[in-house]
């Protein structure tokens, strides 16, 4: 049996543009996305703290240093520029595995810069 678990999660980031006529998906900081263990095509849960919204899509890696976070294609619909959204991956793991699992959790400033814990 396998279990879908948290692997990594960019908490409380602003969205910094959303472009409905881009083809899908979520652009994110290329720093913000290794911090978090996300690859590029990775699906993304995407939840939006500011109307309550919760979608899926596929990160794209965006420009390093950047500190952007763009909905993408239909995901724009969803979230606006200046909406906090919290974007979470997955992983399937065996119950052995999840037991030891840590997940790479990111907090982000207002300017999407990680935050020192």
């Amino acid at each position: 049996m396998f279990l879908s678990i948290l692997k990594g999660k960019i908490h409380r980031a602003t969205v910094t543009d959303a472009d409905i006529f881009y083809e899908g998906s979520v652009t994110i900081d290329r720093d913000l996305m290794d911090a978090a263990g996300i690859l590029p095509g990775e699906k993304v849960l995407a939840a939006n703290l500011t109307n309550g919204a919760r979608i899926e899509t596929y990160a794209m890696e965006g420009e390093r240093g950047s500190g952007v976070i763009c909905m993408n294609g239909g995901a724009a619909l969803h979230a606006k520029k200046g909406h906090l959204v919290i974007l979470m991956v997955f992983s399937l793991m065996t119950p052995e595995e999840a037991k030891t699992h840590k997940p790479k959790v990111i907090n982000v400033d207002e300017k999407n810069r990680p935050k020192k814990n």
